[in-house]
């Protein structure tokens, strides 16, 4: 506040300019909080390009494949470096912004105010992501105990799986889905992900079925067409109704149902909206305070994707 004046209206700016454009990349800076606090704490590790010294940083790793927005935060650090140099690190700037894009996409719904201060890292390295983050296969017990090192809750691996509920994913992170039975996949959904991820190597297609083109639908699920969105990747507890249809995208996903408390979770966020919001928000505070690791050395730096030279 006093070292940095107004820098969170500067943010916002750009975030609201971005997400009007192209309202995806609200989506890929929800997706980057998490993908950074998980690793290292939030310390814009994820953020740090590969060079030829670290050839294999953080954004290298397979499970990070398709992470976005580091343009976005380039722009936004250099407005705020040009207001006060030196001053907010990319930690905090990826934290305000991620908080930005889930007000936004949510119609305000989703708020909360983030502390600020962190430093931002000097480590990346892919073979930690690979290690802490969750993976799109994984079974429940591996996302509990997964989220339980973090020290996060079944409720919690439950709230924060709601972020699907925007954004997309890339066939490589669902392929089993495509041969999933019944029970765990509603067929005219396996079907509609079936031809999509034959289309290409590798496409993407959205999260939430409700982001789906109309095309695709009516070839497959066409009562499902009334439930289209307008707007797109817009920020809610539709995924929870998703879900209990077994009309969601990733294995991790559709796993919610196989416990009893996460189960429990999963119906209580979708007959409470209101309720969603609020616990998401707090979750997303509870990431942002994510520490870097005990005895680390942080700095401010001049560019995201690059340590300081000293």
């Amino acid at each position: 506040d006093k070292s940095c004046r107004g820098v969170e209206n500067v943010v916002k700016w750009h975030v609201a300019r971005a997400i009007k454009a192209n309202r995806k990349s609200g989506a890929a800076l929800v997706r980057l909080i998490f993908h950074d606090c998980f690793v290292r704490g939030c310390d814009a590790s994820v953020l740090l390009d590969p060079t030829p010294e670290n050839p294999h940083t953080e954004k290298t790793a397979p499970i990070n494949i398709g992470l976005a927005a580091f343009d976005l935060l380039d722009d936004i650090k250099a407005a705020v470096e040009d207001r006060c140099p030196g001053v907010v690190s990319c930690a905090d700037i990826l934290i305000f912004a991620a908080r930005d894009a889930a007000s936004l996409l949510s119609n305000g719904h989703v708020h909360f105010d983030a502390l600020a201060g962190r430093l931002d890292g000097v480590h990346s390295h892919a073979a930690e992501a690979q290690q802490d983050l969750p993976d799109s296969t994984f079974t429940i017990a591996e996302l509990i105990q997964n989220f339980k090192r973090k020290n996060f809750t079944i409720e919690e691996l439950v709230i924060l799986s709601g972020a699907h509920a925007v954004g997309v994913g890339h066939c490589s992170s669902l392929r089993a889905r495509l041969t999933a039975p019944a029970d765990q996949i509603l067929p005219a959904y396996r079907g509609l992900l079936a031809g999509k991820c034959a289309k290409g190597p590798d496409p993407i297609v959205p999260n939430n079925i409700r982001d789906e083109d109309a095309g695709a639908v009516a070839a497959t699920i066409p009562g499902f067409l009334p439930k289209l969105r307008k707007v797109k990747d817009f920020l809610d507890n539709s995924y929870y109704h998703n879900n209990l249809a077994r009309i969601v995208t990733f294995n991790s996903d559709w796993q919610l149902l196989t416990e009893k408390e996460a189960r429990g979770h999963v119906h209580e966020y979708a007959d409470n909206g209101t309720l969603w919001d609020e616990d998401f928000s707090d979750s997303l505070v509870k990431l942002s305070k994510l520490p870097m690791p005990h005895g680390s050395k942080g700095e401010i730096r001049k560019m995201c994707r690059f340590v300081n030279h000293h």
